[in-house]
């Protein structure tokens, strides 16, 4: 198993908590309404005009102006033309550190020049997609299969929400049991029954909006770092027909945003075993990026069914796949099979394992291997974190920064700490109208991080790459201590 990982020191989660704890009950930081409004004329007016514009004629045929909700920003989002390693450059020329990454599968950097020759190449001598077999399918299988020693396995989707859904299925067919216990807070992709619990521990279907309860019938979920509540629930589905599978992140929700104990995974891994139930892990985020063999690699464990995201196709289209154990990943065998019938999982996908996104996948992954890309992106996370934390320090705020390897969160007001726990404090009222104040913070911070040429997720959480040097850290550094002096105390 390769041993080359992206964390050099797991953060301590028990501290980690308890800063954040901390941080939800003072008064909000954030950057100060004259700073803002500077921001918004000076730059998003003056030097963004053809993004403004393009978006204000998007809406009138785009809800919201955009496809995807990573693309909002305030005051509107802004029109990406070029991605280049760690830079992004928009339609008016303006460029940027990114630390986005695609939503984090970009360990290489954007659009890798390797990964696209191979990918042009193909697209001279093939077509994207055939219906058909194609070479690299078997290439990136045995690839995924060699580095990972738990996926024995591997079945490709056109995304991880699919992967997930195509994970409930096979858990239920491989065990005879109905019953999904996940995470509360983490997000599974966007299916009916995963959305239970999303975002906010204790939420249940709260903010499944569009999702009638029922369907949330066999899923559960359980509290971060709480072993013994997830064992109270493994045994209470005991008597009601069992637990066919308990979802994680492995370093916890929403990418680690609530870091987990660093023995929690195993404690959960042998709970599944004790209960008979099959472990998913998440690795949408942490495959390939944490280590090429993944954080079930960093955490020792071997989970049943492992599910991948974008990196599996290199950023490319048809980005999911479902790794795991034969004796799961045999209910997911297509065409005719000899031997003993059993039931296969209903999935589908016409374009997922293109050959585009198979060549794409399979290069990205040998050069995230060659590279050892894992290690240097996350000594950039481990340079990034220590940056921000001096400057938190330096400017007294409340701030919270921390990071597992290359990916790193720069906590502002902790709106996805909160939870609802229907016998204390914070109940749903409050955290409802905590976290709505919290979240328009969020915008104003990453709108200013975007004013000073950084691209973040929701202004509170970065990736890192391989493509970044010291230098580009420190530069970026400098543009977070240009923001962090136009902080201030909001008053309610």
């Amino acid at each position: 198993m390769d041993t080359r990982f992206a964390i050099s020191s797991y953060p301590d989660a028990t501290v980690i908590t308890k800063k954040l704890d901390d941080l939800i009950r003072l008064p909000i930081y954030s950057i100060g309404r004259d700073a803002m409004a500077v921001y918004e004329q000076s730059y998003f007016d003056q030097r963004c005009p053809r993004s403004k514009a393009m978006i204000k004629e998007a809406k009138q045929y785009i809800p919201g102006g955009v496809q995807h909700n990573l693309a909002f920003n305030h005051p509107f989002p802004l029109v990406m033309t070029k991605a280049e390693g760690a830079y992004l450059q928009d339609l008016d020329g303006n460029q940027y550190f990114d630390f986005l990454q695609a939503g984090g599968p970009t360990v290489l950097g954007s659009n890798p020049p390797f990964v696209r020759e191979k990918v042009i190449e193909l697209l001279q001598d093939g077509g994207p997609s055939t219906g058909l077999f194609h070479e690299y399918e078997y290439k990136l299988a045995k690839k995924v299969c060699e580095s990972v020693p738990s996926v024995e396995m591997l079945r490709m989707f056109n995304s991880g929400s699919e992967a997930c859904m195509a994970a409930v299925r096979v858990a239920r067919l491989a065990t005879g049991k109905k019953n999904i216990i996940k995470m509360g807070g983490a997000y599974h992709g966007w299916s009916d029954q995963l959305a239970y619990g999303i975002r906010l521990p204790g939420t249940k279907g709260l903010q499944a909006h569009g999702v009638p309860s029922y369907l949330f019938k066999h899923t559960q979920e359980f509290f971060p770092n709480h072993l013994d509540a997830l064992e109270r629930t493994l045994r209470r589905n005991k008597l009601r027909g069992g637990t066919a599978a308990v979802f994680i992140e492995p370093i916890g929700p929403e990418s680690g945003t609530r870091p987990l104990d660093l023995q929690f995974n195993k404690e959960v891994e042998t709970l599944c075993r004790s209960y008979d139930a099959l472990l998913v892990f998440d690795e949408v985020v942490t495959g390939f990026r944490i280590g090429m063999s993944g954080a079930q690699g960093y955490f020792g464990v071997s989970p049943d069914l492992t599910v991948f995201g974008k990196v599996i196709a290199g950023g490319y289209p048809g980005a999911g796949g479902l790794g795991g154990k034969s004796d799961a990943m045999k209910y997911l065998s297509a065409g005719i099979q000899s031997g003993v019938k059993i039931h296969k999982a209903l999935v589908g996908g016409t374009m997922a394992a293109t050959p585009i996104s198979c060549v794409a996948g399979y290069y990205t992954l040998e050069e995230i291997d060659r590279t050892d890309a894992c290690r240097k992106a996350g000594r950039m996370g481990d340079r990034l974190t220590l940056g921000l934390q001096k400057l938190i320090e330096a400017y007294q705020l409340p701030f919270v920064a921390f990071n597992q390897g290359s990916i790193c969160h720069l906590e502002t007001v902790g709106t996805m700490h909160f939870s609802i726990n229907w016998k204390k404090p914070w109940t749903i009222a409050r955290v409802i109208n905590e976290t709505a104040r919290r979240k328009k913070e969020m915008e104003y911070m990453g709108s200013a991080y975007m004013a000073e040429g950084l691209v973040t997720l929701a202004g509170s959480r970065l990736y890192t790459s391989a493509a970044y040097d010291e230098m580009m850290i420190d530069q970026a550094l400098e543009a977070f201590e240009r923001v962090f002096s136009h902080v201030t105390c909001i008053k309610d």
